[in-house]
């Protein structure tokens, strides 16, 4: 074991502090990662919180890391020292169910093993990117390509593929209108790739106070929904609802914005159960749809889609001892996009 310094939350609701954690020897097919950034996600908080549900503590939080690999196993093939490499939101699955075969290790019939907040096959906790290092199963590593510069890589190891996953599988592209409803770390990431794969794009946010970034990111239009006129005018509209918000939504009123067989695609995941009325999807035969992460294929296939398309999150890069007043302006939509901490720092 290898002690490391981290910050965590010693309890749930707590402030996050300064510690240290003990890493695993590295394996045989195992990669020591360096890690240089990581991107602070809104599901850190609401698993540091508790608003997901009963969680392990001490947490050390982060599933969006980018680094350097400085130790490689005996059997790794795939990464040498000195390579660029990322860690998302897993670092293990069954292998060996369904899911897992077909390249969905983040539908693990099973459970995948989470970066943090997760019981590893050897019975102890995870600990995620709030650290300096981190040793990960190179099958579960990401290559980070050179055309993506590390700090706006690390937050596509959640925001970039938890996006790109359902817009690809929802076949976003020339000739589809795409929403993205949300205009925060997620969706900001969302209307980059939607615009990339060519789609028509729309953000819809609640007021129209980040239009310039919208349209500067790749929207091609930007509406409010706090305007009830919104609804009257992009009735039937969209192909593909990208929702990213966390908060819990009038989903008759966005259905309705929808083509017939359009989906409504939640990547968001509010901390309270929703309501429906079900004739808002069987007048149209629309789709009401969640979506997680992505398997390990795709997410690097993102990485290199990001690299070819000169694509990175927008950043805020701060220290590791602002992360609590971070996440109080996360709260409070108070970021442009995606705060992202320099490990230097820890």
């Amino acid at each position: 074991m290898t002690t490391v310094a981290a910050y965590a939350a010693p309890a749930a609701k707590a402030p996050l502090e300064r510690t240290t954690i003990e890493r695993r020897e590295v394996g045989e097919f195992d990669v020591l990662i360096d890690i240089k950034f990581a991107g602070i996600c809104h599901s850190d908080i609401h698993q540091a919180r508790e608003g997901w549900g009963e969680a392990i503590f001490p947490m050390v939080p982060g599933h969006e890391i980018a680094g350097i690999v400085t130790e490689v196993g005996s059997g790794v093939t795939k990464f040498r020292v000195g390579d660029r490499a990322g860690v998302g939101c897993m670092v293990d699955s069954c292998r060996e169910c369904e899911n897992c075969k077909a390249g969905l290790e983040q539908y693990c019939v099973k459970g995948n093993i989470q970066t943090y907040n997760g019981i590893g096959v050897d019975g102890t906790p995870t600990y995620g990117g709030y650290s300096t290092h981190i040793v990960v199963d190179e099958n579960y590593t990401l290559r980070i390509p050179e055309g993506i510069a590390l700090d706006e890589a690390a937050p596509l190891l959640c925001a970039g593929i938890t996006t790109y996953s359902p817009l690809k599988h929802w076949n976003a592209g020339p000739g589809k209108k795409v929403a993205v409803l949300g205009m925060g770390g997620l969706g900001h990431m969302g209307v980059k790739i939607a615009h990339a794969l060519g789609a028509e794009v729309t953000v819809l946010s609640q007021s129209l106070r980040k239009q310039d970034d919208g349209l500067r990111l790749g929207a091609d239009h930007y509406y409010a929904t706090s305007d009830p006129k919104t609804f009257e005018e992009l009735a039937g509209t969209f192909d593909i609802i990208l929702s990213t918000v966390s908060a819990p939504l009038d989903f008759g009123a966005f259905l309705s914005l929808l083509k017939s067989d359009g989906a409504l695609v939640n990547v968001g995941a509010p901390e309270e159960p929703v309501s429906l009325n079900l004739f808002s999807l069987i007048m149209g035969r629309k789709t009401l749809a969640g979506s997680g992460i992505g398997g390990i294929q795709e997410t690097q296939e993102m990485l290199d889609f990001c690299a070819e398309h000169g694509l990175g999150a927008e950043i805020e890069l701060i220290t590791a001892s602002e992360i609590n007043d971070a996440y109080e302006r996360v709260l409070a939509s108070d970021v442009r996009y995606r705060f992202v901490i320099d490990t230097a720092t820890i």
